[in-house]
């Protein structure tokens, strides 16, 4: 249930809500009637501790201080199967643009309408994918750098690669490059080489290393991925340096091994500022430019490019 101490202070009139709702956590925008922030307020309530029942008492109370009627957009995993209710993938090549036709509308006893963006999906055997949320900072490209064609990539838990046109999405690929560090680091043999400090000058190191044998040899990956042990064990390795290794070596082994999806023109690295930054380090290695746009910012343009429709 919400959790006191996430709500924000509204600033000044509500025209409508913008919802990002994940697996850990939701973000909640109120928009006045120029497209500015009115208040923000978030919650620990992410869809994989929720059941489909909860959602309309999470979002209600969120939004117990603004009188209704309210229209409330969303998007992210409230629309996945497990989640309040399923939006169905549009299939890629998809153009964003109509992303709010195929949004759904969950039942609410209240002032608040409630409209959940689809996610999209590929369907050809062997390219099957899907993603929620990143389309949707995907449509806020479009609307942050109008015109722009080609490669973006959006680092995270399951890193996106995606070729784009605009607001159409033409094809796209995930990297569970996120999941497995912290899988690798919490629960495989690895975990004994992270006790201690993980921060400080070692760290930074460690990365570099790790992003130089990722990106020369991805296809090694899980031979090199022991070396994180074995440095420990053998050659003193501090804890810093092993998770900074770990990092650069997952990364620089995504970018290596889809090396091929890069063209000619910069690349946007949608998600956090410091996790892009060490994508960011990876690509320069092949001088590569990039440039690195706040997820948030993305999301909210896209909110609002979905809802003008």
């Amino acid at each position: 249930m919400f959790r006191e101490g996430v709500l924000g202070t509204m600033q000044g009139p509500v025209d409508w809500v913008a919802v990002d709702w994940g697996t850990s956590n939701l973000r909640l925008f109120g928009m006045d009637p120029t497209g500015a922030i009115a208040f923000s307020r978030s919650s620990p309530d992410g869809m994989g501790k929720l059941s489909r029942e909860q959602y309309p008492g999470i979002l209600t109370a969120l939004l117990g201080d603004i009188e209704g009627p309210i229209d409330v957009l969303v998007c992210g995993m409230a629309g996945a199967r497990q989640g309040w209710m399923e939006a169905p993938y549009l299939d890629a090549p998809a153009d964003l643009s109509r992303l709010i036709d195929g949004a759904v509308s969950p039942e609410m006893n209240n002032d608040i309408s409630v409209s959940i963006l689809p996610g999209v999906c590929q369907r050809d055997i062997g390219a099957e994918d899907v993603m929620r949320g990143e389309e949707t900072q995907i449509l806020g490209l479009s609307a942050l750098d109008p015109g722009f064609s080609g490669l973006v990539v959006m680092p995270g838990t399951h890193s996106k690669w995606a070729l784009v046109d605009g607001p159409v999405l033409k094809r796209f690929s995930s990297a569970m490059t996120g999941e497995l560090f912290d899988v690798l680091r919490t629960h495989s043999v690895l975990r004994h080489s992270f006790v201690g400090e993980l921060e400080g000058e070692d760290r930074d190191i460690g990365v570099d290393a790790g992003l130089d044998q990722g990106l020369a040899h991805p296809e090694r990956l899980t031979a090199t991925l022991f070396k994180v042990r074995a440095g420990a064990l053998l050659s003193g390795r501090s804890p810093a340096y092993c998770a900074g290794f770990l990092s650069g070596l997952l990364i620089g082994a995504e970018i290596g091994g889809q090396r091929d999806w890069i063209g000619a023109g910069d690349i946007p690295l949608i998600g956090s500022v410091s996790l892009s930054a060490l994508y960011q380090r990876g690509f320069a290695r092949l001088g590569q430019k990039t440039r690195i746009i706040d997820a948030t910012d993305a999301t909210l343009a896209g909110l609002k490019a979905a809802r003008k429709g």
